[in-house]
């Protein structure tokens, strides 16, 4: 399966840091090599997690003033060198582990030279991903689970359902911020089917919100290309999953339980919530 990765927004909430550094870049807390404590853009450990799943095709779609990111994934064997030169090996090891993964990844780069909307920004990606499943996993946003057990689950479930869409689900206080769904399902299995969904409601129907992790067959692409934008203005993925239950496909969700963690750095206060919980995380040792 490929993965695109979208890392083409703004970050206006985030401004004024992000007005020349993408959002994506920011970093967490977390182990290195050694067990020693390092700071990571978020971007490169949704990669690193995604790679040490299996996933070895990467599509990142990046808008304008966005060149950083590419510059981090692009390999520097000289300063890794540097680091060694200096003593640093810590930091060298740290650097040459993050770069074989990439070396050892198919890595392409899609530009979105509007700020669209995330649909518009999957859409970007229809040539490279060339009529395959797919796993759609936004920048801004990390989950944990015990050995990656909710990606596990949403291929099983996207398998064994046959579905044109799995999406990943979690309950959350205030779901307005939120893509939030209707669906049907039991909460001993945590899967569900979507009857519908609303992109950051006033009036939420429920309290389960979508997160930004999602696999999808190719058929996307084609509602996304019918799909009007909609709420501010953007093309939203949540309308192009509607329009697949609209027309009779079959959209389910696994939800994510209580003890998995989200981080999510979106506005200040969830990325000042993620720093004090990526902190925490790693003196439990728990990375």
């Amino acid at each position: 399966m490929k993965a695109i990765l979208p890392a083409a927004g703004l970050g206006t909430r985030l401004l004024p840091a992000t007005k020349e550094q993408p959002k994506e870049m920011l970093s967490l807390f977390c182990k290195g090599e050694n067990d020693q404590l390092c700071v990571k853009p978020l971007l490169q450990l949704v990669f690193e997690q995604l790679h040490d799943a299996g996933f070895e095709e990467f599509c990142f779609v990046v808008g304008r003033g966005k060149r950083s990111i590419e510059d981090h994934f692009t390999p520097d064997n000289d300063y890794v060198e540097l680091m060694h030169d200096q003593g640093k090996d810590q930091l060298g090891k740290e650097l040459w582990s993050f770069y074989e993964k990439v070396k050892n990844s198919k890595i392409v780069w899609v530009n979105q030279p509007e700020p669209r909307g995330f649909g518009d920004a999957v859409l970007k990606a229809r040539n490279y991903a060339d009529d395959d499943r797919i796993l759609v996993h936004a920048g801004d946003t990390y989950i944990i689970s015990h050995d990656n057990s909710h990606l596990d689950l949403m291929v099983r479930v996207h398998e064994d359902l046959n579905s044109e869409a799995t999406l990943l689900l979690q309950e959350v206080e205030d779901p307005r911020m939120y893509g939030v769904v209707e669906a049907e399902g039991t909460e001993e299995d945590g899967v569900y089917e979507v009857k519908n969904a609303i992109e950051k409601p006033d009036e939420p129907p429920t309290n389960l919100a979508v997160m930004p992790v999602y696999i999808f067959e190719p058929s996307i692409f084609d509602v996304l290309e019918r799909t009007p934008p909609g709420k501010g203005d953007e093309i939203q993925l949540t309308d192009g999953f509607v329009k697949l239950i609209e027309e009779g496909k079959n959209v389910n969700a696994v939800k994510l339980e209580p003890d998995e963690i989200r981080w999510d750095i979106g506005t200040a206060e969830t990325y000042w919530e993620a720093l004090k919980a990526s902190y925490r995380f790693v003196e439990k040792d728990d990375f």
